[in-house]
């Protein structure tokens, strides 16, 4: 067992809140803790995380990464968790525009990753222009078909076993035929070490965008999801998510929703942080 201390201020409940409306993750509000399913050097590990501090003075215990991988585990818990990227200074950036009020109702919300970067991908074109409800069906069905389980918590099917699926399979499960060629297709290019998750950690967001643009399925929303949940980018703002317009037409109260170019004016003062504005834009609604 470990014990991490973070700077505050970092709102674990809120973390483990939006965490659960996934129904593969393993929330246990009641004890604030999460299973976190981590493949390090191809070897599976299961971390428990464990909120025993406040928001304003974050601490927390891990369990389940003694061992070999300790440090590795370590280094990619705060790389998912975001617990090196100070929220006050992002706090007191949005305190001076028109998101302070959200930003003051959700104080202490980081990004946090999505638990591995090629499951990320995935996700994101399982996700694609399907109601969230669905989409989260869909993909549980995936994984618990054809990923694997340690210590209950669910890791995403590997590259070289999706790359072994035919469309049929997938179609099984109420995959449209489109849609399986895309994840299939993906999987083709991990497992052939075409798509280099580390590789893609050491680029430039547009250095990414022209990479992942090139694959089948993979449009302009996918990839800055990927960038912003996947990687941790800070400055994404997906135009093209309803949830964001949803959100913005809500918060200016307008009559119908915002047009690119009233998103642009909008979001303009939020630079550089848009990943933020675009969190706490989601919270405003779910």
């Amino acid at each position: 067992m470990e014990k991490m201390q973070v700077e505050g201020p970092y709102n674990f409940d809120l973390v483990l809140e939006r965490l659960s409306i996934d129904p593969l993750n393993r929330v246990d509000s009641d004890k604030r803790s999460v299973k976190v399913p981590l493949l390090l050097d191809g070897t599976p590990v299961v971390a428990q995380v464990k909120a025993i501090g406040t928001t304003e003075e974050p601490e927390f215990l891990i369990e389940g990464t003694e061992g070999p991988y300790k440090e590795k585990a370590a280094e990619r818990l705060t790389e998912i968790f975001q617990w090196h990227f100070p929220l006050e200074t992002i706090h007191q950036y949005f305190q001076n525009t028109d998101l302070k009020p959200i930003f003051d109702e959700h104080y202490g919300t980081p990004v946090v990753l999505d638990f591995d970067p090629y499951g990320c991908l995935l996700k994101c074109i399982i996700h694609q222009q399907l109601n969230l409800a669905f989409a989260h069906t869909l993909t549980e069905r995936f994984v618990k078909t054809y990923g694997f389980q340690e210590e209950g918590a669910w890791f995403y099917p590997l590259p070289e076993t999706v790359a072994a699926l035919t469309v049929e399979n997938l179609r099984e499960l109420q995959f449209s035929g489109r849609k399986a060629e895309y994840v299939i297709g993906i999987a083709k290019e991990a497992a052939s070490g075409n798509l280099d998750f580390k590789e893609l950690k050491s680029l430039t967001d547009e250095e990414i965008y022209d990479k992942l643009i090139k694959l089948r399925g993979v449009g302009p929303w996918t990839v800055q999801n990927f960038l912003m949940f996947g990687l941790g980018r800070p400055n994404l703002f997906p135009v093209a998510d309803i949830g964001i317009q949803n959100a913005l037409k809500k918060l200016y109260q307008l009559e119908e929703k915002p047009t690119r170019e009233d998103m642009e004016k909008f979001s303009k003062s939020w630079d550089p942080y848009l990943s933020y504005a675009s969190l706490y834009l989601w919270r405003s609604i779910e």
